[in-house]
């Protein structure tokens, strides 16, 4: 007797969780099938650039690093690549900042504009055929971007955003019409929609937690349904 009481109470818990669960458990499902729709790479736009041959450094190329005179800005990392057909040698500062050189040690200007349209164009297939561009301060960048570093947006006819650093005339993002979308998408599936970062906040846990519970009392009464059928 008890224990069909107790399975009766599972029951009525069963029913109350699944109506209390239920939108977050479909959102899940639904948000979970748009993500996994196209491959990640995909999403990210790496179909989109261009395949450019890895250059090597020329073997006349003076490495030979002279610090900048700058005591107020100490230096994190030094690199030199090739960029285009010339080595440039990259400072990374603690503060991160980044300053270019060039070959003869002369200090690079910043990424204007025509540069990263130009950049765009040689890097991005359909690059060329641009909406608009856009200057962002590192700390008033796009939502679609979220990096803190100053970057020309160059928007494309369909929809593509393409992110150049202003430092570094690096290409640092290519969010796709589709990359919004699973953005989007994983903001409702870890319940964060304003930054979209957070997967371990009260209200997923508890919500996680719940379906838990209410997918254990649903295998529970299955041996009650099934012990039903083998009675009748």
């Amino acid at each position: 007797m008890a224990k069909k009481l107790w399975m009766q109470r599972f029951a009525k818990w069963h029913i109350w969780l699944g109506w209390l669960v239920g939108v977050p458990v479909v959102m899940w499902t639904v948000t979970g099938l748009v993500m996994v729709a196209k491959p990640i790479e995909e999403v990210r736009g790496n179909h989109l650039r261009e395949e450019a041959e890895e250059q090597a450094l020329p073997s006349d190329t003076n490495i030979a690093v002279i610090l900048p005179d700058r005591s107020d800005k100490p230096v994190r990392s030094v690199t030199t690549a090739m960029q285009g057909k010339r080595p440039i040698t990259s400072f990374a500062y603690m503060d991160g900042s980044i300053e270019r050189f060039g070959p003869d040690g002369s200090l690079l200007p910043l990424v204007g504009e025509v540069e990263a349209r130009i950049i765009v164009a040689d890097q991005i297939v359909g690059g060329d055929k641009v909406v608009s561009s856009a200057f962002f301060r590192k700390d008033a960048v796009p939502f679609d971007f979220r990096r803190e570093m100053p970057v020309w947006q160059i928007a494309l006819e369909d929809g593509t955003h393409v992110y150049v650093n202003q430092q570094t005339g690096e290409i640092a993002a290519v969010r796709t019409q589709w990359w919004r979308l699973f953005d989007f998408m994983w903001g409702l599936h870890i319940m964060d929609l304003q930054d979209r970062e957070d997967t371990s906040h009260p209200i997923l846990i508890l919500f996680a937690a719940l379906g838990v519970i209410g997918s254990l009392l649903g295998c529970i009464l299955m041996f009650r349904r099934r012990k039903a059928r083998v009675n009748a």
